[in-house]
């Protein structure tokens, strides 16, 4: 690992003791017949991974998220959504889940929602209340003036941001949706993209014949994956060079078996 003090805000809002906390806890509630499908984004820890590999769950990108949600619930009645609650409601708002069919969990305080055992028992899709602090940064208000400053601009921005933004834009997507339409965009046109800044300046640098800015003016990189930089890359590179491997991180076989298990039921989607 390049720099180790680099990581992801967002996975750290889900460890392993809360989410089986949470298992537990929700089996309890529900009983026998909980139905429970874990889900958990790629931006976890490893063995969140294994979790869901081990309870019959699968792991999901923000490109396979509404595939991920429809093969949940051919596997059982509900899912557990963590660590993005954000990623999970706009996914299961697409796949045609209500609101009153949305629950946030939190893990600081579980069960503390009003008629808990009611709300649960209604549930179809339980979110983990973590979210990714650059995309919580885009507003409903930035759309709007950025439509005011540009009549006409499309607005482009990532399921990871709030369901009012998702849904105040013109398009939402992965990351790999979001650089697909910048690039088959037609010359001259004119975008708003509310994800991480670098990727913006880059689409902005490689599309040259077309108008993109980032919603957020006040511009702020993801403060824990920007940690890993081009100078720490080469360091890691040039010691493999030397056989030396630099930073070495190791997964105990257990968690590695089981989080493989979930990445490839994901796989096998594809």
């Amino acid at each position: 690992m390049p720099n180790p003090a680099a990581g992801c805000s967002m996975a750290d809002m889900a460890n392993i003791a809360e989410v089986e906390e949470c298992w537990e806890l929700l089996h309890e509630t529900l009983g026998d017949d909980a139905g429970i499908i874990p889900v958990t984004y790629m931006n976890s820890a490893a063995n969140l991974k294994a979790f869901c590999g081990a309870n019959g769950g699968i792991v999901c990108t923000s490109s396979n998220a509404p595939k991920v949600i429809d093969w949940a619930f051919k596997q059982g009645k509900r899912v557990l959504f963590f660590p993005d609650q954000h990623l999970g409601r706009n996914t299961a708002t697409h796949y045609g889940i209500q609101a009153e069919q949305m629950v946030v969990w939190d893990p600081k305080d579980p069960m503390a929602f009003d008629d808990a055992e009611e709300v649960l028992a209604n549930s179809k899709i339980i979110l983990w209340k973590g979210h990714c602090s650059t995309h919580m940064r885009f507003s409903v208000e930035q759309i709007e003036k950025a439509r005011v400053d540009y009549p006409g601009i499309n607005v482009l921005v990532h399921p990871e941001c709030r369901q009012e933004v998702v849904e105040a834009a013109d398009l939402y997507g992965s990351t790999e949706y979001i650089i697909e339409q910048i690039e088959k965009a037609p010359a001259g046109s004119q975008w708003a993209v509310g994800t991480e800044i670098n990727l913006v300046h880059r689409l902005a640098q490689e599309n040259p014949d077309k108008f993109i800015f980032c919603l957020d003016p006040i511009v702020c990189p993801c403060s824990t994956m920007y940690r890993i930089h081009p100078a720490y890359v080469a360091w890691v590179l040039e010691g493999l060079l030397d056989d030396n491997v630099i930073n070495q991180v190791s997964v105990d076989e257990e968690t590695s078996h089981w989080a493989r298990v979930a990445l490839q039921r994901m796989l096998d989607l594809a």
